[in-house]
């Protein structure tokens, strides 16, 4: 369960790492534990671009830091859970995650579909079919965002009904 995961990690990060508890996501693949760190304290009228830099800055340095605290944990939640670790870290208004999966999925798109694709990497948005349908997929992700959460909470709540059923 998705709670039992997050609170698996609460209790391994160790404590001063992030703000607050870490935001942990997972699929059946992958499980990402993202910390937020405190925002850097600079000068007034320090340029947009400098917060950005000192911002990401911070981020590689906690990312350099706890590499091998982060390693040893990730190894652990492995096994535990039988699935891959990412980490990342936010910082202000800026998340940069260290390492994910990337893993492959088959699907099935008929001509009119793989034209599009083809488009995409002719164009020189994507370099293959593959990049050009990830890049449609973060399109949608990014552009439906409300309802693909509204559909996310649906489906917590299909799942949670069922639990209560008469099977159980």
């Amino acid at each position: 369960m998705a709670s039992d995961v997050a609170a698996w990690f609460a209790g391994k990060v160790p404590a001063g790492w992030f703000s607050g508890p870490p935001e942990v996501t997972s699929d059946g693949d992958e499980i990402l534990v993202l910390g937020t760190l405190p925002d850097v304290d600079l000068a007034a009228g320090t340029s947009e671009d400098g917060r950005a830099a000192a911002r990401a800055a911070r981020i590689d340095r906690f990312r350099e830091e706890t590499r091998e605290e982060r390693v040893r944990i990730a190894r652990e939640a492995e096994r535990q859970f039988r699935r891959k670790v990412a980490w990342g870290a936010r910082c202000g208004g800026q998340a940069k995650i260290f390492t994910t999966l990337s893993v492959p999925v088959m699907t099935r798109l008929r001509m009119s579909e793989r034209s599009i694709l083809d488009t995409l990497v002719a164009g020189g948005v994507a370099r293959s079919r593959s990049d050009a349908l990830a890049w449609c997929v973060r399109l949608v992700g990014m552009h439906q965002a409300d309802w693909i959460k509204g559909l996310r909470d649906a489906i917590v709540k299909v799942d949670e009904a069922r639990g209560k059923g008469p099977l159980n």
